[in-house]
């Protein structure tokens, strides 16, 4: 039995519902599966407490050494991703000195800010909460995850940046925010066959759309069905069942980057594939 992280998000249960609800046969391998927010989860692998789970790419920085990133499962924004609201529009260099709620110092969108602002005030809130923090006048600028990028404008918030856009126009390359780890210690051959599970899981989700669809709208917070369909849409998709060169070196520039500028410890990244 082996251990398997995921979060109750819309895209991850998108991605997952073929292994969850036994439509792929995944034997030998039987695996528990462990509902827990990003957060929870990157916080579990960095204690080395779980086999497989979903993590932030920014972790992975701090988790080259005990996991290796899986190849298929990845949430990647091309041309778009994490954007900063606020309730008026705003020159970027603001956001250099008024502070930003964000939701985690782990997640891949705070490394991503930092990338392009350079070190911004900051406070930390649940993801759930940042959108009325910006809308009350609490704090000036939100950083949305999920799917406050789609919901923003409901609030009466605007766009001052949208980091996945940013990155596009830097490196043409997608913006790789989430992705599968398994644990290293693994057999080779287990690993392996871990990633063909994970990609057969997310294979089936996309072509029988309609069926995983359903099952990942309960974990929608809210979301009206179109919206829900388009953001399982931005973030699974070809990339997901397969990252190929183009993510893999989106996650390796990424990380560089980071290391570069001091955020994160240079670490020697691992991918399974193939």
């Amino acid at each position: 039995m082996l251990t398997l992280g995921h979060s109750p998000d819309a895209d991850d249960a998108f991605m997952f519902y073929a292994m969850t609800n036994g439509k792929v046969d995944t034997r030998p391998i039987r695996y528990e599966h462990i509902l827990r927010d990003i957060q929870t989860l990157n916080e579990l692998l960095l204690q080395g407490a779980l086999d497989i789970s979903a993590a932030s790419v920014h972790a992975c920085a701090y988790l080259a050494h005990r996991y290796a990133i899986l190849t298929s499962g990845a949430s990647m924004g091309d041309g778009y991703g994490p954007i900063v609201v606020a309730r008026e529009p705003h020159p970027i260099a603001d956001l250099r000195r008024l502070p930003v709620a964000v939701p985690g110092t782990l997640t891949t969108a705070f490394l991503a800010l930092r990338l392009c602002v350079g070190n911004f005030p900051f406070v930390v809130l649940p993801f759930d909460r940042i959108m009325d923090a910006v809308q009350a006048g609490e704090v000036p600028f939100g950083l949305l995850i999920h799917e406050g990028q789609l919901t923003y404008a409901d609030a009466g918030l605007v766009k001052v940046l949208d980091l996945g856009e940013w990155w596009a126009g830097e490196t043409g390359l997608p913006l790789p925010l989430g992705v599968n780890v398994v644990r290293r210690a693994l057999p080779a051959e287990v690993q392996r066959m871990v990633l063909a599970h994970v990609r057969a899981s997310v294979a089936y989700a996309l072509s029988h759309r309609d069926e995983a669809l359903a099952y990942a709208h309960q974990f929608g917070r809210g979301m009206d069905t179109a919206r829900a369909q388009r953001f399982v849409g931005m973030y699974v998709n070809a990339l997901t069942v397969d990252m190929g060169e183009r993510g893999q070196q989106a996650i390796a520039l990424l990380l560089q980057r980071a290391a570069d500028a001091g955020y994160v410890p240079h670490a020697p990244i691992t991918f399974v594939s193939r």
